[in-house]
């Protein structure tokens, strides 16, 4: 099958799937094609995977680049070009909006499937000067997933809508995620002490994050056992979290490390991943955690419930509840045993529930659906 992936390139859970998803898919055989403004973030080499630039013309009539045109344009070109048998959208907006106007320009009959990750709902479709337009990208795709019932559901109760949308969770390769063993990883004495118990915070920072959150937490856990924190991201907020971690004090216990390419070496050198976010319709992190047996601490929004099995894995408390938040991380850091149970029954989870060898081929059943083909054929 020839496949065209449409997604952002940059650090950010839509943009990690959906280049993961593209290299499974290469990996069973399928030509895969991304299109894009810049190369994915993670995005490997593999011989069935293929790299189409979007370029954006400067004109000066324009008073800001025409991306969007380009990324029509660029659509219909590899469908053409390559013979494309299906496009997969990644985001509402302007993705699937593009998609639809590409295929309408081309003559050849090509499938389309529009993955739903969240804050294309929750924050951008939501927004009055992409609302319309977002509903339309929903109406008009032919096939449309969502990574969690709980965003299915908030799909519909924002655009109104009652139109099938196929449940199709976020995935890791357990392969590769999976922990390594601390005393072989180099990086570990410079993150950690002897005695020190390590939590970690990994996002885009974006406000939706509630970064500041993950540091206040922290600051209560540092004040009765010896800890630090990795924050692993960049984004919008943070130098408004790197202030905060001024005022608290604790600027020799905090390290910012930007954006990572690779975090299973930061993970296995982990106790605990906290995860403060006040939307998430997934939380793809939470599952990388989870295979590399680190326990989740994570705020109760969303679909992070269907992630995370309270009590078992980790445990979840109440958005913006650090009180809270702060117990029950103590409550892990403090029991080696607990931590390792949680920590186990998170990757046999993952294993269950979340992997690559039970997801994709959820993927390639719904292209062919929608191709019309059938399974099997």
């Amino acid at each position: 099958m020839k496949i065209g992936i449409i997604c952002f390139p940059s650090y950010g859970g839509s943009g990690v799937l959906a280049t993961e998803l593209g290299w499974h898919l290469a990996q069973l055989g399928n030509q895969v094609h991304f299109i894009s403004y810049d190369q994915p973030f993670r995005l490997k080499f593999h011989e069935n995977i293929f790299y189409h630039r979007v370029n954006t013309p400067h004109y000066d009539l324009f008073p800001f680049p025409p991306y969007y045109l380009a990324l029509v344009n660029k659509i219909a070109q590899v469908v053409e070009e390559q013979n494309l048998d299906v496009v997969h959208a990644h985001y509402a907006v302007p993705h699937a909006l593009a998609a639809q106007q590409a295929l309408a320009m081309v003559n050849r009959d090509v499938g389309l499937v529009t993955t739903l990750h969240g804050t294309d709902i929750t924050l951008v479709g939501n927004n009055e000067s992409f609302f319309r337009t977002t509903r339309h990208a929903i109406k008009n795709s032919p096939g449309l997933t969502a990574v969690s019932n709980d965003l299915i559901k908030s799909t519909r109760e924002v655009f109104a809508t009652d139109r099938p949308i196929r449940c199709i969770y976020n995935f890791v390769d357990p392969r590769e995620y999976r922990r390594l063993e601390p005393e072989n990883i180099p990086c570990r004495l410079r993150y950690r002490s002897k005695g020190e118990k390590l939590l970690i915070h990994i996002s885009n920072f974006r406000e939706v994050k509630r970064v500041g959150d993950v540091v206040e937490v922290f600051y209560e856990v540092q004040q009765e056992i010896s800890s630090r924190l990795l924050l692993v991201g960049d984004g919008p907020t943070r130098d408004s979290v790197a202030a905060l971690v001024r005022e608290r004090g604790l600027e020799k216990k905090v390290v910012f490390l930007g954006a990572q390419d690779n975090v299973v070496s930061l993970l296995s050198i982990s106790d605990l991943l906290v995860l403060t976010s006040e939307k998430e319709a997934f939380g793809l992190v939470n599952i990388e955690a989870m295979a590399c047996e680190v326990p989740v601490l994570a705020a109760e929004a969303g679909g992070v419930p269907e992630v995370i099995s309270n009590g078992e894995t980790g445990f979840l408390a109440p958005v913006g509840d650090v009180e809270k938040m702060a117990k029950l991380a103590l409550k892990i850091l403090k029991n080696p045993e607990l931590q390792k149970e949680m920590g186990l029954a998170g990757r046999q989870r993952v294993i269950d529930n979340f992997s690559s060898d039970i997801i994709v081929p959820q993927y390639l059943e719904y292209y062919r659906e929608i191709m019309g083909k059938g399974e099997g054929n």
